[in-house]
């Protein structure tokens, strides 16, 4: 794990920032492969020297093929949500324990909350998480009106380049 006050550090020292995006495209298809291409990438790469930060962008219930799946099952979009998030951060050889900080949309918060936050716990409990990422709860309008839950996270985590 990666203290805060490392991090600033690493950043502060940094001569150059190099960005790449990040993808898994086994589980998740690329925004620009849509018939009508989206401006985004479902991950960004920052790397700080030896710091490594993964920005993953709001992931939801989406397929390779870009189909929104599980419409209607909250709890299955909910874990399709966390696989399409945990393949992000393995194809950069990151992991959940890597993961400071998510925000999290609920199409209706009132409705899907508890199911929400026992499917949460469930899947940090499976991946031994402690201490648990920071996190914000937030009700939203999602980009497709049969997406009932996006998440987005934030892994900061050491990476030595190989020479």
């Amino acid at each position: 794990m990666v203290a805060v006050s490392e991090a600033v550090t690493a950043i502060s020292r940094a001569v150059s920032i190099e960005k790449k995006p990040v993808s898994a495209p086994e589980v998740l298809n690329e925004a620009f492969c849509y018939d009508k291409p989206s401006s985004f990438s479902r991950g960004l790469r920052l790397q700080f020297g030896g710091l490594a930060v993964l920005l993953i962008s709001g992931t939801a219930s989406v397929d390779e093929g870009g189909q929104s799946v599980h419409i209607g099952d909250f709890r299955a979009q909910c874990r399709r949500t966390f696989r399409n998030i945990s393949k992000l951060l393995e194809s950069e050889g990151a992991t959940w324990k890597d993961v400071v900080r998510t925000t999290c949309y609920l199409r209706d918060i009132d409705r899907d909350y508890a199911a929400f936050n026992e499917e949460r716990t469930a899947f940090y409990e499976a991946q031994e998480l402690d201490p648990l990422p920071a996190s914000t709860g937030i009700q939203a309008q999602l980009c497709r009106p049969e997406l009932l839950v996006e998440i987005e996270a934030i892994a900061i985590f050491r990476h030595i380049k190989e020479a």
